[in-house]
């Protein structure tokens, strides 16, 4: 578990043999079983969760259904806006996999900048990453066709479409599950055609 944190973090930074030390003495890594809630709507939360293994969504509950909005896998993380505003979520979070991630919070992240200066650069730029890419994804989800998105996520996150149960895969792309059945067939018909 730790060295595929390494791994992902030394893509950043290189980290010294103390600094592994460091951060292998956190208690920041859960297994944790698919279909486990990690935060609700309503809840206050002090975590932000960082997938090493596995699958997590992120998703609203409106009208009695679940409306997806995200999916996070290998060496992808989210901070519930929840834990910025200390306001209660107005979302949930939940595990689609078995997972295996890592749990932090805001003082343990400052402790870690005290210790390890350089790791506030890595966190920076890897916010900047995800902020671009939300805002990538967001921009096209308002400008594309259910169709398209469809076709951006075959292009971009294959392996979703094995992962995922069809259900959420339907609500993330704004459909119903009926509808994304038909779409896929259209699309496969497309390209035989």
């Amino acid at each position: 578990m730790q060295n595929l944190l390494f791994d992902f973090i030394e893509k950043y930074i290189p980290l010294t043999v103390e600094e592994k030390e460091t951060i292998s003495s956190l208690d920041v890594f859960r297994t944790v079983k698919k279909g486990t809630v990690l935060l609700k709507e309503g809840e206050r939360s002090q975590v932000g969760y960082f997938v090493l293994k596995g699958c997590i969504r992120t998703y609203y509950i409106k009208d009695g259904e679940e409306k997806t909005t995200a999916f996070y896998t290998e060496m992808e993380g989210i901070t519930p806006n929840c834990v910025l505003t200390k306001e209660a979520s107005e979302f949930y979070i939940a595990t689609t996999e078995d997972s295996i991630i890592t749990v932090s919070n805001p003082d343990m992240e400052g402790d870690m900048f005290a210790k390890i200066p350089k790791f506030e650069t890595m966190c920076r730029l890897v916010s900047e990453e995800l902020l671009a890419k939300q805002q990538i994804n967001f921009d096209h989800f308002k400008t594309s066709s259910p169709e398209e998105r469809y076709i951006i996520l075959q292009e971009k996150r294959p392996d979703l479409l094995q992962r995922v149960p069809q259900h959420q895969l339907a609500s993330y792309l704004g459909v119903k599950p009926q509808s994304l059945s038909r779409l896929r067939a259209r699309i496969l018909k497309k390209s035989k055609g």
